[in-house]
C-alpha cells in the first residue's frame, strides 16, 4: 500500500484560554509533522455550543503566532478539506449519523435527564450499554409508530452508538505500544443531539479525522479512555485501512504534590499557565500569560519540548529546527512530567544570554524611555552588555541598573552602615581629585592610576571601592566600579561623589 503523507491536527475547543498543556500537545504535533515533511492542521471543535467563549478562537490563533508554530491549513489558514470549524459541518455529520442508524450500529434514545438520574439511583455504577439499553426508552424498545409520534411531537432525542460487548479492542499507540481494552467497559456514547443538531466530540472527531486524512492523532493521555470507542467507530464505518496511529502524551503534573497542573497552581506559586494574558469575558478575571510576563517564545518552546521527552543527551538548549530533527515521539515518557516552572525561568535567562546585547537593548529601550530617560541606543546597549547576565527577564533590568541613567537621591541604609566608614568622606574627596586629573577616562585609563593612589596612601582597596560604589550607585550592587565610572563619564562621576560626601558626611 502506498505510504500516506503524514497529516496531524491540533483541534482545541474555543471555551477559554489555551492551557500550556494544550500548547505542548500542539508543539509535539508540529515537531512530528515537520520531521516527516507532513501537514499540521488547525481545527476548531466547537460542537458544545453551551461552552463557547467569545474571543477564545482568536486568542488561540494569536498564541501560536507568538510562539512561532505555523499551521499549514485550517481555520484562518485555508486548505481544501474544510470547513475546519465543526459548527460549519452539520450536514456532513448528519449524513454519517444516518448511515450508522441505517446500518443498525446506532439507535435513537428519548430518555430525559430525570429518567437517566432515576436509573442511576436504581442501579449502582449505572452505564448505558448492552446490559441496560433494553430497560430504557429508545428505538430498540419502542415501536416504529411510538418513535414516529415522539419525533413528530418535537421530543428531543440523542443518537447513541451501539457497542457490542466481548470485543477486544487494540489501540496501536506510538508511546504505550499495543493497548488492549475490552469493549464491555465502553458505554453506548451519545454521538448526536437533536436539540442543537450537532454531533458530540466523539463522532465529529472521527468523521473529521477521516475526511481530513489525518494519519496520526497525538493528544493528551486524558483521551486514552476514549480511544477504544474511536477505534470501534472507525470499524463501524469500515475505515480500518485509514485509521490513524495514536500517541497519548503524559500529563503535565503540579510542581508539587499530586495531580495534573491547574491554573490554581500558577496563581498560588506565581507563574503563568497560559501562553498569553487572558481576559475572561464572563468573569472579568485577568490571568497572566508567558508573553506578558516577559518570556521569549523560543524559551517557552524549548522548556515545553523537554517536558515528557528528551533526546537522551545532556544538551538542554535547542532551536526549533534542532527540535524538529531530533524529536522522536516513541521516546516520549509514559509517566507524567512535573511542571518545574523554575526551570522555565532558567530557560529564559539562558535565552537572554544567547541573544545579542543589541537585541536585548531594543527590548529594554522602551522601558528606559517610560522611566523618563532619553538615552542613545549605543549607551543602552553598553549597559545591557554589562548587566544582562544578571537577570532572568528584560523587565528586571531597570531595577538593577537604573543608576546608570539616574543619579541616586538616597543611599541604602544598611550599605551606609556597613560600607561608609568614619574617613570615607575624606577618602572620597581625595579620590575625586585623583579622578579629576585623569584625561583618559576609560576603564584602562582610570584603573592603574586609582590603584596606584590607593597603594601609595596605604588605604584598604575594599573600603575605597565600597564607598566609591555607594557614592555612584546608592547601594552595594552593580558591575565593576571602573565600568560604571567610565560609562558615567568624568563630570557625572565627580558630581555623584560630591553629593555623597555632602549628604553622608
Amino acid at each position: 500500500m502506498e505510504e500516506r503523507r503524514v497529516r496531524v491536527r491540533f483541534a482545541p475547543s474555543p471555551t477559554g484560554a489555551l492551557h500550556i498543556g494544550g500548547v505542548r500537545t500542539a508543539l509535539y504535533n508540529y515537531l512530528f509533522a515537520r520531521q516527516h515533511k507532513g501537514d499540521f492542521v488547525f481545527r476548531i471543535e466547537d460542537t458544545d455550543s453551551n461552552r463557547f467563549v467569545p474571543g477564545a478562537e482568536e486568542y488561540i490563533i494569536e498564541s501560536f503566532r507568538w510562539l512561532g508554530l505555523q499551521f499549514d491549513e485550517g481555520v484562518s489558514f485555508g486548505g481544501d478539506k474544510g470547513p475546519y470549524r465543526q459548527s460549519e459541518r452539520r450536514e456532513i455529520y448528519k449524513k454519517y449519523v444516518d448511515r450508522l442508524l441505517e446500518d443498525g450500529k446506532a439507535y435513537i434514545a428519548f430518555d430525559t435527564p430525570e429518567e437517566l438520574e432515576s436509573k442511576r439511583n436504581e442501579i449502582q455504577n449505572f452505564q448505558y450499554d448492552a446490559r441496560t439499553r433494553m430497560q430504557m426508552r429508545n428505538s430498540l424498545t419502542l415501536t416504529k409508530e411510538e418513535m414516529e409520534a415522539l419525533i413528530a411531537d418535537g421530543t428531543q432525542y440523542v443518537v447513541r452508538f451501539r457497542v457490542e460487548p466481548g470485543i477486544e479492542v487494540h489501540i496501536d499507540d506510538l508511546i504505550r505500544g499495543d493497548v488492549r481494552i475490552m469493549s464491555d467497559i465502553v458505554d453506548d456514547k451519545v454521538l448526536y443531539k437533536s436539540s442543537d443538531e450537532l454531533p458530540t466530540y466523539h463522532l465529529a472527531n472521527i468523521v473529521d479525522d477521516h475526511l481530513m486524512e489525518i494519519t496520526h492523532v497525538i493528544r493528551g493521555e486524558e483521551w486514552l479512555p476514549s480511544a477504544p470507542l474511536h477505534v470501534l467507530l472507525y470499524k463501524a464505518f469500515g475505515w480500518e485501512e485509514t485509521m490513524p496511529r495514536f500517541a497519548h502524551l503524559p500529563l503535565l503534573l503540579k510542581p508539587e504534590g499530586k495531580g495534573k497542573l491547574s491554573k490554581r497552581d500558577g496563581d498560588r506559586l506565581g507563574f503563568p499557565v497560559f501562553p498569553l494574558e487572558w481576559h475572561d469575558p464572563k468573569t472579568g478575571e485577568v490571568s497572566s500569560g508567558y508573553r506578558e510576563s516577559g518570556y521569549f517564545p523560543e524559551a517557552v518552546i524549548n522548556f515545553l519540548a523537554l517536558l515528557g521527552w528528551n533526546p537522551g543527551t545532556e544538551q538542554e538548549l535547542f532551536s526549533l529546527d534542532e527540535l524538529v530533527s531530533l524529536f522522536d515521539i516513541t521516546k516520549c515518557s509514559k509517566s507524567g512530567a512535573r511542571y518545574d516552572f523554575q526551570k522555565g525561568i532558567w530557560f529564559n535567562h539562558e535565552y537572554i544570554l544567547r541573544k545579542s546585547s543589541e537585541e536585548i537593548a531594543q527590548l529594554f529601550a522602551p522601558i528606559v524611555a517610560n522611566n523618563g530617560v532619553e538615552e542613545s541606543m549605543e549607551r543602552i546597549t553598553k549597559v545591557v552588555s554589562m548587566m544582562k547576565d544578571r537577570v532572568n527577564f528584560v523587565k528586571e533590568l531597570w531595577d538593577l541598573c537604573s543608576f546608570f541613567f539616574i543619579a541616586p537621591t538616597e543611599y541604602d541604609e544598611k550599605t551606609v552602615k556597613k560600607r561608609w566608614k568614619a574617613d570615607s568622606a575624606l577618602v572620597m574627596s581625595e579620590l575625586a581629585t585623583v579622578l579629576e586629573g585623569i584625561d583618559d577616562f576609560t576603564v584602562e585609563g582610570q584603573e592603574p592610576v586609582v590603584l596606584a593612589w590607593v597603594e601609595e596612601r596605604g588605604y584598604k582597596l575594599g573600603d575605597v571601592m565600597n564607598a566609591f560604589r555607594l557614592a555612584l550607585v546608592g547601594i552595594g550592587k552593580g558591575p565593576g566600579m571602573f565600568d560604571i565610572s567610565a560609562f558615567l563619564g568624568k563630570e557625572e562621576t565627580l558630581k555623584r561623589i560630591e553629593r555623597a560626601v555632602e549628604i553622608l558626611k
